[in-house]
């Protein structure tokens, strides 16, 4: 007599009843090879068939059904799942559900009403209630994720603005000793040269005057301070950017491979 309910084709009897024997994590192993999956970890859409099959079977075992009986379940996952990849209605999958439900009843598959009411309630929570869910999975392909940007920043003028409070410092002291120096327009820069050839005489008598040979002026002090500030500051600039750069570049290079791998 033919059989009037499907029975999973992946799977014989046989090879049920030995699953029935493994504990949980060797029964995933198994189902690995027996769906062919390699990238479950790193792809949603291998991730979620793993699941769905093999928490059907852990139910269907934990129901102690017969080695039939479980292939009949794991045979109505399959049909199901496949009506969702052919973009079938909820409502007509639905239908499909109740039919080959009561058919197994009408086929004496399974006896008891208790049966065919835990074999609904399973597939409402498992599989209906998450209908939407599955048809993004397995029908909607996913968008690839932006994983760097370019973006421009205007930068203020330093020498324009105060010192931050958090330095510490009073504005002129800043000025003088932190702040990067001006740059100058051509009249200013002119007016600069005129100024010190006017000054040059009265610099040159007080060089060769012997009271400026004993010590340093203030002025000079304060020109030697700001010029070994100025290098220390470009220094640490440099480092600081060199060191960002480095970074960047490895965060980049492994998250694209990471896309890579994702995509394989």
């Amino acid at each position: 007599m033919k059989k009037s309910f499907p029975q999973w084709e992946l799977l014989k009897q046989d090879q049920i009843n030995i699953l029935l024997s493994l504990p949980v994590d060797q029964v995933q192993l198994q189902f690995e090879d027996i769906l062919n999956i390699e990238n479950h970890q790193t792809c949603v859409k291998e991730a979620a068939l793993l699941e769905y099959f093999v928490n059907g079977f852990c139910w269907a075992k934990e129901m102690n059904f017969s080695s039939q009986q479980i292939s009949f379940i794991m045979a109505l996952l399959q049909q199901l799942l496949d009506n969702i990849k052919n973009k079938q209605s909820f409502a007509d999958n639905f239908k499909t559900f109740i039919q080959t439900v009561l058919a197994s009843k009408a086929s004496f598959l399974f006896t008891t009403t208790d049966q065919i009411k835990a074999i609904t309630d399973y597939f409402k929570t498992s599989l209906f209630q998450h209908y939407r869910l599955y048809e993004l999975i397995f029908n909607h392909r996913r968008e690839e994720q932006l994983l760097k940007i370019e973006k421009c920043i205007e930068v203020i003028n330093p020498a324009e603005f105060a010192a931050p409070l958090e330095e510490g410092m009073p504005t002129d002291l800043y000025f003088h000793y932190m702040a990067p120096p001006r740059v100058q327009t051509p009249e200013q820069t002119m007016q600069a040269s005129h100024e010190e050839n006017v000054e040059e005489p009265g610099k040159a008598e007080l060089e060769e005057s012997p009271g400026n040979q004993v010590g340093f002026s203030v002025e000079d002090v304060r020109e030697v301070l700001g010029e070994m500030t100025q290098e220390m500051l470009a220094k640490l600039q440099a480092d600081f950017t060199e060191k960002l750069r480095v970074h960047e570049e490895t965060y980049i290079s492994r998250l694209e491979r990471l896309q890579k791998g994702s995509s394989k």
